[in-house]
């Protein structure tokens, strides 16, 4: 096989959904060691009730060991399913029932996964509280296998800088096509799913009402084929009061038509 080259491996929608279950599984077992080793080998871990990423194996097993102590079991409420050459990604709300207390909890999600060595692996995991009593529902999916130049760790850390801009045009319709044909939006300030423009474009009239502009504090990089993955923590300063606002960030970013576009923004 020359090198260089990768060959997709075939995944469906209902494949990708299914994933999860492996990781739900090993949450049954109440085995930290069983949960940890359904990451990757650069997996990155943003969790719902701690501020710290987790970037390797023994850091995301050490928040499991004390997560697993509620034993939790999820059920999904609402998917929205993306699958590009050997990643695929399945972002939307999920349900916990915390067995040790019988109490549920709902949060946002967002799964990337990953072909390593022949086996679908969590890349990244960032979940993250529901901000409103308001849910919506929507459904997308893309098939994508293009090759594309390789992209540095650099260039994919500048691509924040190129939405960050359009942020600072206060126009809406700019922010909004800096994402790509299939987006998935689940933003810091709303638990409605943004899964085309129109949505996109209407959160940001509002949100764009505070100026805002961010600086990026702490960043991961992954890299596919013809993806890309940065995630970490932003500080935005609003412009319009001079509030300043630190949230955890996820985005993942495909190439479309020869232009990286955000296809996951979390």
């Amino acid at each position: 096989m020359p090198e260089g080259i990768d060959i997709a491996a075939p995944i469906t929608e209902e494949e990708v959904k299914n994933l999860f279950h492996l990781w739900n599984d090993a949450l049954d077992t109440l085995d930290s060691d069983a949960v940890a080793k359904r990451y990757a080998k650069s997996g990155v871990l943003l969790p719902t009730v701690s501020d710290v990423p987790r970037t390797d194996y023994d850091s995301i097993k050490d928040y499991f060991d004390a997560f697993l102590l509620k034993k939790p079991q999820g059920v999904i409420l609402e998917s929205n399913v993306m699958i590009g050459t050997n990643w695929c990604q399945d972002a939307g709300i999920y349900e916990f029932t915390m067995g040790a207390t019988g109490d549920k909890v709902k949060a946002r999600y967002s799964f990337i996964y990953k072909l390593e060595d022949g086996e679908w692996k969590i890349a990244h995991h960032h979940s993250s509280m529901m901000p409103e009593g308001m849910m919506a529902a929507a459904a997308g999916s893309s098939d994508e296998s293009s090759s594309v130049a390789p992209i540095s760790d650099a260039e994919v850390r500048d691509l924040f800088g190129l939405w960050n801009g359009a942020l600072a045009t206060l126009d809406p319709d700019t922010v909004a096509k800096r994402y790509s044909s299939t987006p998935c939006l689940l933003p810091t300030v709303s638990d409605v799913p943004r899964t085309d423009y129109d949505s996109i474009k209407a959160y940001f009239v509002d949100f764009l009402q505070k100026k805002p502009q961010g600086e990026i504090l702490e960043s991961y990089v992954t890299s596919g084929p013809d993806w890309c993955m940065d995630d970490g923590i932003y500080e935005f300063t609003m412009g319009a009061t001079g509030d300043k606002v630190k949230a955890r960030y996820s985005f993942v970013y495909v190439n479309e038509g020869g232009e990286w576009k955000i296809a996951h923004h979390h």
